[in-house]
């Protein structure tokens, strides 16, 4: 759906530049601070809403001169220590610092100080959305990794063997079939 919004922001972008050249030479008003706002909007919508997905789908960029030539234990650490010492702290202080904001938005109904602008108070209520949805995200990824560094005898080493790990896998329910390989009747 971000991708589609994103397309949408490039669309009015383009319409509202070719507008407000036609409107020197036509004399009509198709270009509107409406237009402008909405692209701000669209683009806050993209930018705001995907640092939750982005974090979901690992998406987010990272220096790996380290951190790829960790294992897997050793990456659960790092992102870890990460979520716990500055993303939560982060998304709180974000969620903190924007509630009195938001709050007085929705209270006065504000709206853009331009001629035919748009309302502020929906957009800014993205502001609390975005950042309430990037904090559960960090608590689940804490969750996780949390989950990798306390795995019974998780050796940190990427399984190599081409094995999934899970029973049944390969379509025998777990269990080598007789006449395999190793497999003694």
């Amino acid at each position: 759906a971000i991708q589609w919004l994103a397309l949408v922001m490039v669309i009015i972008g383009a319409f509202n530049a070719i507008a407000r050249y036609a409107d020197r030479y036509t004399g009509l008003s198709l270009s509107s601070n409406a237009y402008l706002e909405l692209q701000w909007y669209l683009f806050s919508l993209v930018f705001l809403m995907g640092a939750a997905y982005g974090l979901n789908h690992d998406y987010h960029v990272r220096v790996d001169v380290l951190y790829a030539r960790l294992d897997r234990r050793g990456q659960a650490w790092i992102d870890l220590i990460g979520s716990v010492l500055f993303l939560v702290p982060f998304a709180g202080v974000m969620l903190w610092v924007s509630w009195g904001p938001v709050v007085n938005s929705w209270a006065i109904l504000e709206t853009s100080p331009d001629p035919g602008g748009l309302p502020r108070y929906p957009i800014k209520s993205v502001i609390l959305v975005s950042f309430f949805l990037l904090l559960l995200q960090a608590i689940s990824q804490i969750v996780k990794n949390a989950a990798i560094l306390t795995e019974p005898g998780a050796s940190g080493t990427d399984d190599s063997s081409g094995a999934t790990g899970t029973p049944g896998a390969d379509g025998t329910g777990g269990a080598p079939s007789p006449g395999s390989p190793g497999v003694t009747n």
